[in-house]
């Protein structure tokens, strides 16, 4: 029988080329942890269960290393060698690090939890076609955090009454209205006819307002029809487009971003499905190795979460941190997080906040997050008593109002306070 220990070298020094992971886990009864991670590294580069004779020497060199074991903690590291990976093929990259590892019998929880990617790698990537900086150059917002709104009901309005709710958004001072992660071209609503329609009430809306607008529509589908999608987009007077990074695929991803040379959208991920393997924190991979994955392949803004709201909110805390230091983990991302490490030429990806939104949580999402993030409220403007017009305008009076250091019950607007009325209980914002 094989054994796996000889995959174990804690007097291993990763390489500067290695690419170097961070697994927690909880081996299997009877199971000795350092045999549990052992079994992940074979797994995850060149073991098997037994013996074979087809193994050379030269094999080892292309082996994974445990070079770190806590026990107490439930981490291990282990460091890949660069040659064990096809440089730019993400699905192949993930495959080996985190593929079979999650069904093996020596483990009964294991989670990915960080992978560090070396900078001779990240140069073969291209990275975020604009980042943070591109993006506001669009938008032409130089400070404050960005308001956006996701169209509600997520699904089932006609393409009239989408476009209308879009320009009622913009006109109460959203920068940006998108899609919803489920809508992409259903009968009711077919996806050209949602865009042309939508796009002309943003024109409308710039014209009115004096403000740049930005509509997100959602490309997601089979790759061909999507990149058909984008291209229709930018044909058609659209500068950005959502796309569903989980159910798309990496493959997808990095066909649209290859693409994306030649029509030069900003791109927007949504996480859709990604709690099936982020939310359990002891089994499955961590939103920061989907950060990170997504920024290297080039995508320009991300989900994240948003520490309150409605979701389970595994991922912010992982990927993001406070102004001074890291908040709620016990992960530490490199410095200063994932978003906006320094990756050479590679440009920081720009946080989106999204997932049971209101205005009442604005401040603290800003204290947390800082004014490099989009804000986006969904329920939280469309809900607004006086409709959607009054609900944007309150989204917008309560990052004015953070961006001027007034309380909000203290801020001069009424849309607001019937904003503050309804929701201030809910959710709770934490308290420090």
């Amino acid at each position: 029988m094989s054994s796996y220990l000889g995959y174990i070298d804690t007097k291993y020094t990763p390489q500067s080329d290695d690419v170097v992971c961070k697994f927690y886990a909880e081996p299997k009864y009877g199971v000795a942890f350092d045999a549990a991670a052992a079994a992940v590294a074979a797994e995850s580069s060149t073991g098997t269960w037994t013996e074979v004779t087809t193994s050379k020497p030269y094999i080892k060199n292309i082996a994974a290393n445990v070079f770190n074991l806590n026990p107490h903690a439930g981490i291990f590291d282990i460091a890949y060698p660069y040659e064990g990976f096809e440089h730019t093929n993400v699905p192949q990259i993930l495959s080996s690090v985190a593929g079979n590892v999650f069904g093996m019998k020596e483990v009964s929880q294991l989670r990915l939890l960080d992978i560090q990617i070396p900078k001779k790698m990240i140069k073969q990537f291209d990275g975020p076609l604009y980042g943070i900086k591109g993006i506001r150059r669009i938008v032409k917002v130089k400070d404050r955090p960005l308001v956006g709104t996701i169209i509600k009901p997520k699904m089932g309005l006609k393409v009239h009454d989408h476009a209308r709710v879009a320009y009622e958004a913009w006109l109460g001072g959203c920068d940006i209205v998108k899609d919803d992660e489920n809508l992409t071209s259903q009968k009711f609503n077919p996806f050209k006819e949602r865009f042309l329609a939508t796009i002309k009430q943003r024109d409308k809306a710039e014209n009115k307002t004096g403000e740049k607008k930005i509509y997100m529509v959602n490309i997601t589908a089979e790759t061909e029809e999507m990149l058909k999608r984008a291209e229709f987009v930018v044909d058609n007077g659209g500068e950005y487009a959502m796309v569903d990074i989980v159910t798309t695929g990496w493959s997808a991803l990095q066909t649209l971003r290859k693409h994306n040379k030649k029509l030069k959208l900003v791109l927007h991920a949504h996480r859709a499905g990604h709690a099936a393997f982020t939310r359990n924190q002891k089994h499955g991979i961590a939103m920061l190795v989907l950060c990170k994955l997504c920024r290297l392949i080039g995508l320009d803004q991300i989900h994240i979460g948003t520490m309150v709201g409605k979701m389970a909110d595994a991922g912010v805390a992982e990927v993001v941190r406070h102004r001074n230091a890291l908040v709620m983990t016990s992960v530490p991302a490199e410095p200063p997080h994932a978003l906006s490490q320094e990756w050479g030429d590679i440009p920081p990806m720009m946080p989106v906040a999204s997932g049971g939104l209101h205005p009442g949580h604005f401040p603290f999402i800003i204290q947390h997050l800082g004014n490099d993030v989009i804000l986006q409220a969904g329920g939280g403007i469309h809900g607004h008593p006086k409709g959607t017009l009054a609900g944007a305008k309150a989204a917008r009076d309560a990052i004015d109002a953070t961006m001027q250091g007034i309380p909000l019950a203290e801020y001069k607007s009424e849309e607001l306070r019937e904003a503050m009325k309804i929701w201030q209980r809910y959710p709770p914002i934490p308290k420090e």
